[in-house]
């Protein structure tokens, strides 16, 4: 049996998504995509192997088995709500925005649908999920990025923070996840889904830097559980077309997508 894939939005990690399910990956295909653009998304499919009909957002649950939200966070709601109402699974990319839509979990619950947040940019999410099970004292993630991909976050124009001509690297934001989520919402989805792996969005500490000194997304996390101690550190690449986003995350969604469908499945 084939699963139908439809991805919302196709910007830095829709198009790679979308680019991947047209080459072929076993048990899925490219169903329908969404963009803001649509003229521009109509001539991107126009290069494909197998083109997929442009829909609005809210209608790609109506095209495909699976929903892939690549979109901005604001428009998760439009998204996912529909999609959910069918009984679909939902990929969420913005988990930050979820923490503020929670009740689409339920609405997943009632409809049978489903809402998956793959591991994105943030590596060690299957082993936060297994300390868990067994309780965390505290988790801690520290994330330095080049400050050209942190321009343009509301926490830093709301608190009046210039960081356009940094030479050294500078603390822009300490708290919980909840509260980088929602300062940072096109920054830190890591922060958000490494919460909700461990122990939420207001237990879970995060530090943001501006760092010129450095060309990747750093992430580290630090990890306090009954069963484990532990540290993970990722340096991400970023993505040409988008500097806010690494080069990973649209290789994760794949892994994800593939991992659904796969005979022989690894990792938590």
């Amino acid at each position: 049996m084939t699963l139908g894939v439809a991805i919302g939005g196709l910007g830095a990690i829709g198009k790679v998504v979308a680019r991947h399910l047209d080459r072929g990956i076993d048990g899925l295909a490219l169903a329908a995509v969404s963009a803001r653009d649509g003229a521009r998304a109509k001539a991107t499919m126009a290069g494909f192997t197998r083109p997929a009909p442009v829909v609005p957002l809210a209608r790609l649950g109506e095209a495909a088995d699976i929903v892939v939200e690549c979109a901005p966070a604001a428009l998760l709601r439009e998204l996912a709500e529909p999609a959910l109402g069918r009984g679909r699974l939902v990929m969420v990319l913005s988990c930050g925005a979820l923490l503020d839509n929670f009740d689409l979990v339920d609405l997943a619950r009632r409809h049978g649908g489903r809402i998956f947040v793959p591991s994105g940019a943030l590596l060690g999410l299957d082993a936060v999920a297994a300390a868990a099970e067994g309780g965390i004292s505290g988790v801690h993630m520290v994330t330095r990025k080049p400050p050209r991909g942190l321009l343009g976050a509301p926490y830093l124009e709301e608190n009046a923070i210039d960081i356009s001509e940094l030479s050294e690297p500078k603390r822009v934001f300490a708290g919980t996840a909840r509260e980088a989520a929602s300062g940072f919402p096109a920054n830190v989805n890591v922060a958000a889904a490494l919460a909700l792996a461990g122990i939420g969005p207001d237990r879970t500490t995060i530090e943001i830097w501006a760092d010129p000194m450095v060309t990747r997304n750093i992430h580290r996390i630090e990890v306090e559980a009954e069963a484990a101690r532990f540290s993970l550190q990722i340096e991400n690449v970023p993505s040409a077309e988008n500097p806010r986003t690494g080069r990973l995350t649209a290789l994760s969604v794949i892994a994800a997508l593939k991992k659904l469908t796969s005979p022989l499945a690894i990792g938590t």
